[in-house]
């Protein structure tokens, strides 16, 4: 197994450095023998699978296949809550499976490695994080999920790409001023759009943050009939350039409403697996992330995302490893954000008045 260097930003001192493991790919014959394997194991263990979009193919499938789901994290949190197995498998990064353990602290959460983390979350530690809250204490902190348990915990609200746009602002129609972590393209989105009082953490995320607007205009000279679907968590003048601009499940219902047979996608790779499954009959190529001869760091593939394997989660059914661990004392003060984030959602979906659910500050 080969072991690469990341780079990854950090607000509170230079540029650190990280680490990821890239999985063997397994043969046509080991996957099979891998797939069943895990099938056969997740009906023994009454567990169940929630794979992120990014993660390699297999893994989506096999989790749609079992009965499981593949979503955002948003989605993910909601299944794995109301889901009646008791073993959540979790195919994604480590801030996601400590999110299914806030919500389901009595379930076991495993997951394929527990080392798969996420350039927001280690931009954002918990001590130099308190410190900027405690700097500003009169205004309201909101926290994207891809941060850990102990960031949470310091949070009023926890959100996802898919919902902090209505979040924020409606924290802005109580009036409200925001303190937002940790990624700044997408604070800055949200800010552009609601007009909202934000002051922000400087993190950012590797896969989006490499997206080059010089280069996507080349492409998209190159295919002037080509729709751009881009995530918020990218630059400013990428987004400038998108046709839409949404999370994952965004991206995926821009391109199955629009009219358009070719797609210029500006969010990880992995998610091209399953806008070509649900789209047959349309083209998606991925958005550059380095011009010529130029070089770049995750070249459009989270390489903690890229961790997730079918052998290792098989090993992790089989023997109960990886099991996800967060403290006891920390948990209700981490879900109650989480909580606020997923009954806001669920009012907004059912067209229910929201304005009720935005607590004043000071009052959690």
């Amino acid at each position: 197994m080969t072991v690469i260097d990341v780079e990854y930003e950090q607000p509170a001192c230079s540029t650190r450095h990280a680490w990821a493991r890239v999985p063997v790919e397994p043969s046509q014959s080991e996957r099979m023998h891998l797939k069943e394997k895990i099938t056969r194991l997740l009906k023994e263990k009454n567990a169940v699978m929630v794979s992120h979009f990014y993660v390699h193919p297999d893994l989506q499938d096999l989790a749609e296949a079992t009965g499981g789901l593949v979503s955002d994290s948003l989605e993910m949190a909601r299944f794995g809550r109301d889901h009646v197995a008791q073993t959540l498998v979790v195919s994604g990064v480590r801030f996601m499976g400590e999110t299914a353990k806030i919500l389901s602290p009595e379930k076991r959460v495993l997951m394929p490695d527990l080392d798969a983390t996420c350039s927001l979350d280690l931009g954002c530690p918990i001590t130099e994080f308190s410190a900027f809250c405690d700097a500003h204490p009169d205004r309201t902190v909101v926290v994207y999920a891809n941060t850990s348990a102990a960031v949470k915990a310091r949070a009023d609200w926890v959100v996802t790409s898919s919902c902090a746009l209505d979040i924020v602002r409606a924290l802005k129609d109580a009036g409200q001023k925001i303190l937002w972590a940790p990624d700044k393209h997408l604070g800055s989105y949200i800010q552009r759009e609601t007009g909202a009082d934000m002051v922000f953490w400087q993190g950012a995320c590797i896969v989006h943050d490499e997206f080059k607007a010089f280069e996507l205009q080349a492409l998209k000279a190159e295919h002037p009939d080509a729709k751009v679907l881009v995530h918020p968590e990218s630059p400013a003048d990428v987004v400038a350039l998108a046709d839409a601009v949404g999370s994952t499940s965004g991206i995926l219902k821009a391109a199955q409403s629009m009219d358009a047979k070719l797609f210029i996608v500006a969010t990880d790779s992995g998610m091209l697996h399953k806008l070509r499954t649900l789209n047959p009959g349309k083209t998606f190529i991925e958005a550059p992330t380095a011009g010529n001869s130029a070089t770049c760091k995750s070249c459009a593939q989270c390489p903690w995302m890229a961790m997730n394997g079918l052998a290792d989660l098989a090993r992790v059914l089989e023997t109960g490893v990886n099991a996800i661990d967060v403290d006891a004392a920390i948990i209700p003060r981490a879900r109650l954000p989480i909580d606020r984030m997923l009954a806001f959602t669920a009012a907004l979906k059912n067209g229910q008045p929201v304005g009720g659910l935005i607590p004043h500050l000071g009052a959690a």
